[in-house]
């Protein structure tokens, strides 16, 4: 009887703390997560901060008292933070002015592409008209109707559409904006009492839970943000080098874009690169259709293969787990899944073995 027990207290500890940590996933973690991105921005900047306002410290004597004045740590940090986004925005902004260049110039070929395409359409039908043997251009009317319909359509549609989600865009905006401040005062707050809260969960009789938690959440973070940074780089160089062969001339705009775009799970490299090869191909440019088509299966093939490979390296888990859990997490959570897959199981092995240790 003391094996069957010991099976079935086993799997009610795997399925309780499955459980509980499912819950606090779904529900408790949205709550926390400006919080817990404070807590990491705040953790970068310690270093610099304290060291700032140990070295800001001004001692005076008044009325034969000593008063010693220092900026807190927690304002510097604030300041530090700012400091780094204004570097990130005018990089960004200086960086953008080429990629500024070559939107230009894409957008001067578009009323060139929309003739060609023209030309082709209209071909198209001249050649169905000839051997239905039908009326000459009454194909081509027929086109033209059909295209002013659709556009005639497409603009009855949009307008109500984008004066409904204007006001939702709006609240979203201001959404963002509260929580951006939030966090920025969170950053400076956790600074401050960041020893005490270390004492608190010293104290505190989940100690060693709270410990495996955030050593799992720094492990899996930092392997997730590694990865997909080697991952776009990847891409977006493959992209370049492609487009470059083909002569492209916004070989260095489309690639980081599609980089970029590779990066967000909802679009991914075949946004761009599979109609890309779909016209290549009705327009008879089999090459250029061949060779964009072989891009994105290259992108394709590497993404899924090193994505389970950098991440269940650098996590602790093997190819195979990593990429389960990255399934189901995307599964239960949608995009944000793809992470919380991979720290849900490490927690969940780290309370397991916990619970049987004690």
């Amino acid at each position: 009887m003391g094996k069957p027990y010991k099976k079935l207290k086993r799997i009610l500890l795997i399925l309780g703390i499955t459980g509980a940590v499912y819950g606090v996933s779904r529900y408790l973690l949205p709550l926390v997560i400006p919080f817990l991105l404070a807590w990491g921005l705040a953790l970068l900047l310690r270093p610099s901060a304290f060291w700032l306002a140990r070295h800001s410290r001004i001692t005076l004597y008044m009325r034969g008292k000593k008063k010693v004045l220092f900026i807190p740590a927690g304002i510097i940090g604030v300041v530090e933070l700012l400091l780094i986004l204004f570097i990130l925005t005018m990089m960004l902004y200086f960086g953008g002015r080429k990629l500024c260049l070559e939107a230009g110039m894409f957008l001067e070929q578009i009323p060139i592409w929309v003739s060609m395409l023209d030309a082709w359409l209209t071909g198209m039908c001249h050649q169905v008209e000839t051997c239905f043997c039908l009326p000459a251009d009454c194909l081509v009317l027929l086109m033209r109707e059909m295209l002013q319909g659709l556009m005639d359509s497409l603009k009855q549609t949009a307008m109500p559409y984008l004066m409904v989600n204007s006001v939702t865009i709006f609240q979203y905006g201001i959404k963002v904006f509260v929580v951006s401040v939030i966090l920025l005062v969170s950053v400076g707050m956790i600074l401050e009492e960041m020893d005490l809260w270390k004492r608190r969960c010293e104290e505190s009789l989940f100690q060693k839970e709270f410990i495996l938690i955030a050593h799992r959440l720094a492990i899996v973070a930092n392997a997730y943000l590694k990865t997909q940074g080697i991952i776009m780089v990847l891409t977006t160089l493959i992209c370049m080098a492609g487009l470059w062969i083909l002569k492209n001339p916004y070989y260095l705009l489309m690639g980081i874009g599609i980089g970029i775009l590779d990066a967000l799970p909802i679009f991914g490299t075949g946004t761009i690169l599979i109609p890309w090869a779909i016209l290549c191909f009705f327009g008879k440019n089999w090459g250029e259709g061949l060779i964009l088509l072989a891009l994105y299966l290259i992108c394709y093939f590497m993404r899924e293969l090193l994505e389970a490979k950098l991440m269940g390296s650098r996590v602790g888990l093997t190819s195979l787990e990593t990429l389960i859990s990255m399934y189901v997490g995307l599964q239960l959570f949608g995009i944000a899944g793809l992470f919380l897959g991979p720290i849900g199981l490490l927690i969940i092995e780290d309370l397991i073995k916990a619970a049987e240790e004690t």
